[in-house]
């Protein structure tokens, strides 16, 4: 069985992996922010992990938080909440 630790950081990495997949991959702009936010506060939680505080406190508000938060409002400005990317 493996350690703890390691099957902590595997979760945490394929997590984070993942939803920057789907949120570069999405259709819709709404739920890429959301996957790009949630990649954001994975990656957080491994610097917290790996004994980083500034570093994970830094990404927590500034990836999820701001840059989420703006990508949202600009969209929103842009008037296009519902509309999807065109293939």
């Amino acid at each position: 069985m493996p350690e703890p630790d390691a099957l902590i950081l595997s979760v945490l990495g394929i997590a984070t992996i993942v939803f920057a997949g789907v949120a570069v991959l999405h259709k819709n702009l709404i739920r890429s922010i959301a996957a790009y936010a949630i990649a954001s506060v994975c990656l957080a939680a491994i610097f917290f992990y790996f004994a980083s505080p500034y570093a994970g406190a830094l990404e927590l508000t500034v990836g999820a938080g701001l840059v989420a938060v703006l990508f949202l409002v600009a969209l929103i400005l842009a008037g296009g909440e519902e509309e999807e990317v065109p293939a």
